[in-house]
């Protein structure tokens, strides 16, 4: 029986971020790709996070009460406040000009509903493989958020680093309720494996159908200098994100292992101070973006 370390517990914050009719959805200017790139993924959360959800829930269930089914709770709570907020914004990307995205949320439905009907090793072994898939994210996200934030609309960074920021907040716990229920034999290790290049392998493939249908339509899809500035940002992605895959399939492999990010630490411990009533957007025309927040909610 696999018996975790305990360590701080993930905290959800229920966040009103704020999607007016006025956002453009290019909301760096000087950078479409990486928006479509955000904007495509974030049409895949509706659909996969209330499928964790689930799958958590039910691999908890039989649990006794204690640090690992207290953390799958926070765990579901934080993703369902993901998943209503990406649903709020990507409602607002299909208004906004973008009508071919609900075929893609289409075959994303066909794709979970048919995932549902997987055994519970299966569809655990995918979540804490998407999981581990967001530790390599999160970084490139934090290490380079200058580059790919600044001078952005701060509505839409600060919603997506805090998505992430609690990404890497709970990074344990989908790791946790696999092995926990599921042990550490050589088939439940083979079956994790897998898990790893399924769960990240399916959402970067969905993303992928949706920034394409997004450059698509705004004509860039066929330009030569979109398409190279398109690969940078792939490449940024695939640097930061492939060495955690690879190393969430070795044999041992623990979340906590991983070092924890500085800026994420700050967020968390700037957004403990902020009254009730504050969004915490940050400043993205400041050269570093830094914590403390910046503005009160309306």
């Amino acid at each position: 029986m696999h018996k975790p370390s305990q360590g701080p517990m993930p905290q959800p914050r229920k966040i009103p971020f704020e999607f007016p009719d006025d956002l453009n959805p290019i909301w760096k200017a000087d950078d479409p790709e990486f928006c479509a790139m955000v904007n495509g993924a974030s049409i895949t959360m509706p659909f996969l996070e209330p499928f964790l959800i689930k799958t958590v829930r039910e691999a908890t269930a039989d649990m006794d009460e204690g640090y690992v089914k207290d953390a799958g709770r926070a765990f579901n709570t934080q993703e369902q406040y993901h998943f209503t907020a990406h649903r709020r914004f990507n409602e607002l990307l299909k208004a906004k000009g973008y009508p071919e995205l609900a075929l893609i949320e289409q075959d994303l439905k066909r794709h979970y509903d048919k995932l549902k009907g997987q055994p519970l090793r299966k569809r655990m072994a995918y979540t804490a493989g998407f999981e581990a898939m967001t530790l390599g994210v999160t970084k490139w996200l934090v290490d380079q958020r200058v580059e790919l934030f600044g001078g952005s609309d701060t509505r839409v960074a600060s919603f997506i680093l805090w998505h992430f920021v609690e990404e890497s907040e709970h990074k344990c716990v989908a790791h946790d309720v696999y092995q926990t229920v599921f042990g550490g034999s050589l088939g439940a290790y083979f079956a994790r494996v897998l898990g790893v290049f399924h769960g990240s392998g399916a959402v970067a493939w969905y993303s992928m159908r949706g920034y394409k249908a997004i450059l698509k339509k705004d004509g860039r899809w066929r330009n030569v200098r979109s398409r190279l500035r398109l690969a940078r940002r792939l490449w940024g992605f695939a640097r930061y994100v492939v060495p955690y895959l690879l190393r969430a399939a070795l044999p041992g492999h623990d979340p906590r292992h991983e070092k924890e990010l500085r800026w994420v630490e700050e967020w968390i411990a700037g957004y403990s101070q902020c009254p009730e009533d504050q969004v915490p957007l940050l400043d993205t025309r400041d050269p570093n973006i830094p914590v403390p927040f910046v503005a009160r909610a309306a």
